[in-house]
């Protein structure tokens, strides 16, 4: 969400005088005004001596967020905008695609789970090598330092059609150029690239004449479990925010978007995706990952899918 500073020059009344007083509060962006109760920030405005002003301040930046709402569509525009626009990419892996019927959609959010070592972050990687070879753009958020451009190599290496090793070279060159690489260690640094994101796709700066259509937080749960539970209410909100604005930039920009979660034990003690109740309604599709004792043989199940069947299942080893 965008920090309140940067809606001053086009909005009045988002003036430093409003900044200070929603500092004050703790308020810095649109995320922090959108996660604190209004109207006790109203009550709090009424004490002010500049409370006229700085009530303004609040409707405006009310008026704001309402006018930023995509407007409804009814059953017969979202058919179309699916078949116009949202057009499915292939991850490299042969199970996962013939899993999803050809591969991740875009305006959809996908979420593999599973254990470490699972084989999330490896079709992650084949994936972004796959797209980023048909000449788009991939964002990659690496919250653990699991990016690794040796096996982005060893993925081109392994495609055929090379005439010689020298235009192997040059398309891993390509490929990596396509590939945009950010770490974040915290959610709140994983909303502020997501909020450039949004601003650069807007003014179409992402990779000059490169479509960006595959966006992949690796992991989504290391940035959101930390903030959940505890003393910090505002978790939960969180949580929801960054569901939102990840599926905000895959709808409304045909971005395809792919995220990775860990599995906890339930009380039953049967493995379950984290993240809780809340996060799986979020994402579109879930896949679980596991994979067979002593072997190489990664299993993938299909626990959610809006058009198609739970419980089918596919296995492969072309990324492990």
């Amino acid at each position: 969400m965008a920090p309140l500073k940067s809606l001053e020059k086009e909005y009045p009344l988002i003036d430093s005088n409003f900044q200070s007083f929603c500092a004050s509060h703790a308020i810095f962006s649109v995320q922090d005004f959108l996660l604190h109760d209004i109207d006790a920030l109203i009550a709090l405005a009424d004490n002010h001596c500049a409370s006229q002003t700085l009530k303004q301040g609040i409707d405006q930046l009310l008026s704001i967020i309402d006018a930023r709402h995509p407007p409804l569509l009814n059953g017969l525009q979202l058919l179309e905008d699916v078949q116009r626009n949202k057009h499915v990419l292939s991850t490299g892996c042969e199970g996962i695609d013939a899993l999803l019927g050809g591969g991740l959609r875009e305006g959809q959010l996908t979420e593999l789970v599973g254990s470490s070592a699972s084989g999330k972050t490896q079709a992650c990687l084949l994936s972004a090598s796959t797209v980023a070879k048909h000449k788009s753009s991939v964002i990659y958020l690496d919250t653990g330092n699991s990016f690794s451009p040796h096996r982005i190599a060893r993925f081109v290496g392994q495609s055929s059609g090379y005439d010689s090793e020298n235009q192997a070279d040059h398309m891993l060159k390509k490929v990596l150029d396509r590939i945009i690489c950010h770490s974040v260690f915290d959610i709140y640094q994983m909303l502020d690239v997501l909020h450039q994101l949004k601003i650069n796709l807007r003014s179409e700066i992402v990779k000059s004449n490169q479509h960006v259509r595959l966006l992949i937080v690796d992991s989504i749960s290391s940035l959101i479990t930390p903030i959940l539970g505890g003393s910090n209410p505002q978790g939960h909100a969180l949580m929801i925010s960054a569901g939102y604005l990840l599926k905000k930039l895959a709808h409304e920009h045909n971005i395809a978007v792919l995220v990775t979660n860990h599995v906890v034990r339930g009380e039953d003690g049967i493995s379950k995706p984290a993240l809780g109740e809340s996060w799986k309604s979020v994402p579109h599709v879930r896949l679980l990952f596991s994979q067979d004792c002593g072997s190489n043989v990664c299993n993938i199940s299909m626990l959610k899918h809006p058009s198609m069947a739970s419980g089918r299942a596919a296995s492969s080893t072309m990324f492990l």
